[in-house]
Parts: structure tokens; C-alpha cells; sequence
């Protein structure tokens, strides 16, 4: 006897993809569902709606989109709803419903918060054509969020979207034609998430955007990050800030003198660089001031000598002379980064490097990765080598097996390295101090220090 599945009536599954910034909308969303009497599903079969949370940054990503859309059209039942939200849903909307036969909505990265109205309206349809939900015009600061939590809970740690878009002129990136000029989010919402957050038992807030350092720029703030890093120290008592996505030329002496001075804010950055070579990142359309990386990076390290910088860097890039690459390659040596990405070129277009000249071969793009990759991975091992015998305060992830999986300052969840600790983490103890006995090139091993003063935030 065949059993005919039943959707459940008022039920979502949601499949998030790309980044921390999509997650967070992602979070968003099921947030305003869940207020609306909605359950989450954890599998699609018995889900009355279907959302594709899509990345449309490079092709990789979008093909994931696409795949993960046309698996679930594949098994969708008449009784069920296919929506694509998010990047790629912002950018191909009428392309992506062609790819995707058995699409019934599409919602962009600016319309999140409308996904129970869409919903609503795709039930009560005649057409059976999709529905787009693709406004062009910015969201008012502030306006429309329907009090939704902007940040994405990840065990002890959150990533808190302080702002979204971009308006960086830079040549390879789709982004501010998916999402548009950057648009900061209100400095007193921020403020009363964090202490949200710090309720909820949270110890690490990661603040993301497309550009944190160009925080409160459309509010008429100078040093915006800044004087929300301020704020947030002052007015709640989470252990750790922590910030992603500096915009090189941007990070000033007060957001340094801040870092340097509040506690709370890890002295830790991430500043994708994207290049070393001027003549790239001039083609890039990139801060091509590298005297101003030297300097910046120097004032940064006298202030905290134990500062964590981490970038990322194009390989690739249309036009990149054996020359270029070289230098590239001095310019990692040069500065000695603690943590590194590298990325092969990736073709989007629409923007201005897609009609560049001399776009080179995937093997010369690959093996150039790989060998920048070999070179950092030198300098990481020697800068964890240099942690030996010293003690870090790290939060703890999880643990089993007779170890503790925790993360330290330098470590940013999903990009950075790990912390093992040998042997099980002190009972409700979020944060445990931890002498650092071994090194690998990405990772840490440790033993639980139990004379450590509490609180300890930085290396001894």
C-alpha cells in the first residue's frame, strides 16, 4: 500500500546559503514566521513552504543555488510552496524561475521582512505564474525590520548586522547591485540587540556588514564604528566584539584607539586587502595606497602588539602579470598576517572587470592559490609556534571524546582556527583559560590552566 505524504498546514523549511550576512536574514525571516504561528521543519518533505535563502555572489555559489532550488522543485507536491529569497533571487529573478520550473515566488535581499505577506498572497493566487517580491528602492534606516532580532545565534557567539549594501565602487563585486548603497541600521537598535544577546547567555557578538568600517556614513556619522563600539562596551556586559569586513583606508586612529582600550573588543580584524600590487588594485578598483596598509598595520601592532589581522586576497585577477603576482607574494611576507584567504578570480557580469582584457586560464589561477596559500601557511605555523607555553582565554564550542573544541580571540567561528583542548571544559564555564602546549599551522592544542585569573583576554 502506497502512504500519500501530508504537508502540515503553516509549516516552513528553510535552506539558508552563502554567508554569515545571509544567515542572518535567514534568521530573520523564520523569526517573523515563527510570530505568525508558523513551525520550523527540519526536513522539506512534510513543509507546506519551501524557501531557498540564495547566494548569487560568485558562480559557484550561484550553481549551489540553483541545484538546491531544482532538488526541491523535483519532490514538491501540488499542496507545497517554492520560494527563492536572497542574493541570486535579487539579481535573476525572472532567470532563476526559468531555471526552476515549479518556482511560485521570488523575494529580493531588501524584502525579507515581507516573506509572510508573500506567503499569504501565493496562497491565495490564481495564476499560477510566479509571484516576485523585487522592490528596487533602498528599506528606510531602521524602517520595516518588524521587530525581528538582526543577528543569527551560533552557540555562544552571534553575528550582529550592524548595516547592509555597499557602496564601494570596486570592479569585480556584484554586491551593491544585489543589495544596493550601504544602508546603516539605527546605532539604538544595535545597542538594544546586543543586550538581547548578552540575556540569551551570549558571549561573543560579531559585528558584519559589507562594509564595517562605513557604518553610520549615510547617518552623518564620522567614526561610526567607532562610536558604536563605544556604546556597545558601555551599555551591555557581552565578553567579546568582534570585527569583520574593514574596508582598507578606512580604519582610523580612534576605531584603533578604541580597540586598544575597550576590553571587550578583541583585538582582532578582518580587512580583506584583496591584492599587493598597485597596479591590480588600481585595475580593481581598490585603495591602492599600499604605504597606507604599511603604516596603519604598524599603528595597529604598537597599540596591540597581540592584534589578530586577517585578510583576503584575489589571485587571477584579469591583466595579473607574473610581475604583479610576485609582488603579491612580497607583500604577504612583508606584513605577516596571522590569518589569510585566498581566492581565484570569479567572473560576474555586469561589472566592470568582466570587460577587462586578459583574463587568465583556471590552472594558472589555481596554482597561483596554491602557492600563496603555501606561503602563509609558513607564517601561520609560525606565529601559533610563538603561542606556546602561553595562556589564552577561549570560548568553548562543544566537547566529546575526551576533548574540548573552544576558540580563541585570533579565531573567528567558521574562517579561523581552533582550540583542542585535551580533556573535558570545567562545567558552565563558557570561557575557560587554557595554556596553549602545541601548534599546527591552522590550529591550537591546549590543557585547562586551573590557577588562570578569569577574564584573561590576550596572551601572557
Amino acid at each position: 500500500m502506497t502512504i500519500k505524504r501530508r504537508t502540515q498546514h503553516n509549516t516552513y523549511y528553510l535552506l539558508s546559503l552563502g554567508c554569515s550576512k545571509n544567515t542572518v536574514d535567514s534568521e530573520s525571516m523564520a523569526q517573523l514566521l515563527n510570530a505568525e504561528g508558523y513551525i520550523g521543519l527540519e526536513e522539506p518533505r512534510q513543509a507546506e513552504v519551501l524557501i531557498v535563502n540564495t547566494c548569487g555572489f560568485i558562480n559557484a555559489a550561484k550553481e549551489e543555488s540553483v541545484a538546491a532550488l531544482r532538488k526541491l522543485a523535483m519532490h514538491k507536491r501540488r499542496d507545497q510552496l517554492l520560494i527563492a529569497a536572497g542574493c541570486m533571487a535579487q539579481r535573476y529573478g525572472p532567470e532563476l524561475a526559468a531555471k526552476v520550473p515549479g518556482l511560485d515566488g521570488v523575494i529580493g535581499t531588501r524584502r525579507w521582512m515581507d516573506i509572510v505577506d508573500l506567503i499569504t498572497r501565493l496562497r491565495g493566487r490564481i495564476d499560477p505564474e510566479p509571484l516576485y517580491h523585487l522592490p528596487t528602492e533602498a528599506v528606510t534606516v531602521g524602517a520595516d525590520e518588524r521587530g525581528a532580532l538582526r543577528a543569527s545565534v551560533q552557540g555562544r557567539s552571534a553575528y550582529l548586522k550592524i548595516a547592509d549594501g555597499c557602496r564601494r565602487p570596486c570592479a569585480f563585486c556584484a554586491i551593491p547591485l544585489i543589495k544596493g548603497t550601504a544602508v546603516s541600521r539605527p546605532m539604538d537598535s544595535i545597542v538594544a540587540e546586543a543586550r538581547r544577546l548578552e540575556a540569551m547567555g551570549v558571549q561573543e557578538a560579531i559585528l558584519i556588514a559589507q562594509d564595517s568600517t562605513d557604518y553610520g556614513h549615510d547617518l552623518g556619522l564620522r567614526d561610526g564604528l567607532a562610536t558604536l563600539l563605544e556604546r556597545l562596551t558601555t551599555e551591555t556586559r557581552l565578553p567579546w566584539f568582534r570585527i569583520m569586513y574593514a574596508y582598507p583606508g578606512a580604519v582610523t586612529d580612534r576605531l584603533i584607539e578604541v580597540m586598544a582600550t575597550r576590553p571587550q573588543v578583541l583585538h582582532y580584524l578582518d580587512m580583506p586587502l584583496q591584492h599587493g600590487s598597485r597596479s591590480t588594485l588600481l585595475r580593481m578598483r581598490r585603495p591602492a595606497n599600499l604605504e597606507w596598509c604599511y603604516r596603519t598595520v604598524e599603528k595597529m601592532r604598537a597599540a596591540m602588539p597581540d592584534l589578530a589581522l586577517r585578510t583576503t586576497f584575489i589571485v587571477g585577477y584579469p591583466g595579473e602579470t607574473d610581475a604583479e603576482f610576485e609582488e603579491l607574494v612580497a607583500f604577504v611576507q612583508d606584513m605577516q598576517f596571522d590569518r589569510v584567504g585566498v581566492f581565484t578570480y570569479s567572473f560576474e557580469e555586469n561589472t566592470p572587470s568582466a570587460d577587462q582584457p586578459n583574463h587568465l586560464p583556471e590552472e594558472v589561477k589555481t596554482a597561483r592559490r596554491e602557492r600563496l596559500m603555501e606561503v602563509q601557511q609558513r607564517i601561520s605555523l609560525a606565529k601559533n609556534q610563538a603561542l606556546v607555553g602561553k595562556t589564552l582565554e577561549v570560548l568553548v564550542e562543544g566537547q566529546g571524546d575526551g576533548l574540548t573544541i573552544t576558540r580563541s580571540y585570533r579565531d573567528a567561528p567558521e574562517v579561523d582556527g581552533l582550540v583542542i583542548v585535551e580533556g573535558d571544559a570545567p562545567i558552565g564555564r563558557p570561557m575557560i583559560p587554557v595554556r596553549i602546549t602545541g601548534a599546527m599551522t591552522y590550529d591550537l592544542v591546549g590543557q585547562v590552566e586551573t590557577g588562570a585569573p578569569v577574564g584573561l583576554l590576550m596572551p601572557r
